[in-house]
């Protein structure tokens, strides 16, 4: 029986992490760090919760059956189930993540270098889905070309910062903003979970299982093991991640204050630390983090899509690849404003199926569980979008004021309330049909 060696094993592992780590999970923490102030270790535990603990545990889900997200969704019916499938590949891959992947490295990294223009960013967007296209071609290679190659430069660069946050740190922490003061553990959980990296994981699962088949691994016990092995290392890897940048950011206050967004407070740390050649590192570094996501969700839409349209994996990472270019070039803000109430309406039902699928043994029927509870945390979910957007005022008042409302979590009550009314039924209704006949 076929098995992986250890420096395989430990590969797998890094190409899991290089997978997670975009400019996105760069970004947020530094913020969280320098307004969290003396919170920020409170605040740090909230956010690796849902930012490490969520999409470790998608990725063990998907591990357990498969790797594909398809199958993790099959107890709501093939039609519900490849919906909410193609809604999450497309809005983590060609229609958002990806496009986002190309800006956010070039405005955080290039612009500072070589100004903003529509012009340098399609110059800078081709190269860059150009390079997308080259190593997502040959996915049986993504062990080697990610795991051995991309992932150890990444993980250089982010230990590089990691190691200069502790041991040159920019200043003295600063006082925490109102809400981190009343509310730091909460405020850190929001974040980490608006990092959507439980959608990731979702469409990473059956690039990490696929990476471990390209091996010659056929058992799927082992597939499963060596997929929950990938997961802890990448876990280890993104908590070290983000503890590194949350003592950057809280550290930064004399530097950055007023900073809006991680990315000033990032710019600022790196210029005062490593000086004129500051820019430069911070440009490599973004450009490997999102460069290595884009090939993960380019390589993971083109295998999902290609079992259920009539087109090869490489015409499929052709198509992906133009489309996300075409994107790309609307520009950040743009992507941004268009991508939240898409992501925030998705989350809860995939948060939803994801944690329901360590339960399935309990119940009689996971279909009278999983889709009523599923169905509940989409509609509120979509509550959440709109309240995001213009349409908002127009809610009535008693959704806009549910609880948890203020904290994006509308969803999380009724969805609760809804699984303790199914697992009732469910007890009342005995055994399903199907397993009678």
């Amino acid at each position: 029986m076929k098995v992986l060696k250890g420096q395989d094993v430990l590969a797998l592992g890094f190409m899991t992490f290089a997978l997670f780590v975009g400019a996105g999970n760069i970004i947020f923490p530094p913020i969280v760090g320098l307004q969290s102030g003396p919170h920020v270790w409170t605040a740090a535990l909230g956010f690796l919760i849902t930012a490490v603990g969520l999409p470790v545990i998608t990725v063990i889900a998907l591990a357990k059956v498969g790797g594909g997200m398809d199958a993790l969704s099959s107890p709501i019916g093939k039609v519900a189930g490849g919906l909410l499938a193609a809604v999450c590949y497309l809005s983590v891959g060609p229609l958002f993540a990806t496009p986002r992947t190309a800006t956010v490295s070039f405005e955080v990294g290039v612009a500072p270098l070589t100004g903003e223009s529509p012009t340098a960013l399609f110059i800078y967007s081709l190269v860059y889905f150009l390079v997308v296209l080259a190593v997502s071609m040959y996915p049986g290679k993504l062990l080697d070309t990610v795991g051995r190659f991309l992932a150890p430069l990444k993980i250089i660069a982010l230990a590089a910062l990691g190691i200069a946050a502790f041991m040159l740190p920019a200043g003295t922490t600063g006082e925490a903003l109102p809400a981190y003061e009343a509310s730091a553990f909460s405020q850190g959980f929001i974040n980490g979970y608006l990092t959507m990296d439980t959608l990731g994981a979702l469409v990473f699962g059956i690039v990490i299982v696929n990476a471990i088949r390209s091996r010659g691994v056929e058992s799927p016990r082992l597939i499963t093991r060596y997929a929950i092995i990938a997961g802890l290392i990448a876990g280890v890897g993104l908590a070290l991640v983000y503890i590194s940048l949350f003592r950057l950011g809280a550290s930064s206050h004399e530097i950055a204050a007023g900073a809006s967004n991680g990315a000033a407070v990032l710019h600022a740390y790196v210029q005062y630390t490593f000086g004129s050649l500051g820019s430069g590192f911070l440009a490599v570094l973004i450009a490997l983090a999102c460069l290595v996501t884009a090939v993960g969700l380019t390589c993971a839409c083109a295998e999902y899509f290609s079992q259920v349209l009539p087109l090869s994996y490489r015409v499929l990472v052709v198509i992906l690849c133009g489309f996300s270019l075409l994107i790309s070039n609307l520009g950040l803000t743009k992507l941004i404003m268009f991508s939240i109430p898409v992501l925030t309406a998705i989350y809860p039902p995939c948060i939803v199926v994801v944690g329901l699928s360590f339960c399935k043994e309990l119940w009689n029927s996971q279909v009278r569980i999983l889709a009523p509870v599923m169905l509940v945390s989409l509609i509120f979910g979509m509550v959440d979008a709109i309240k995001g957007t213009s349409l908002g005022v127009n809610l009535p008042n008693f959704l806009a004021h549910l609880p948890l409302s203020e904290q994006g979590l509308a969803w999380l009550v009724p969805s609760v309330a809804t699984l303790a009314i199914a697992i009732g039924c469910d007890r009342l209704l005995g055994k399903p049909r199907e397993a009678l006949a």
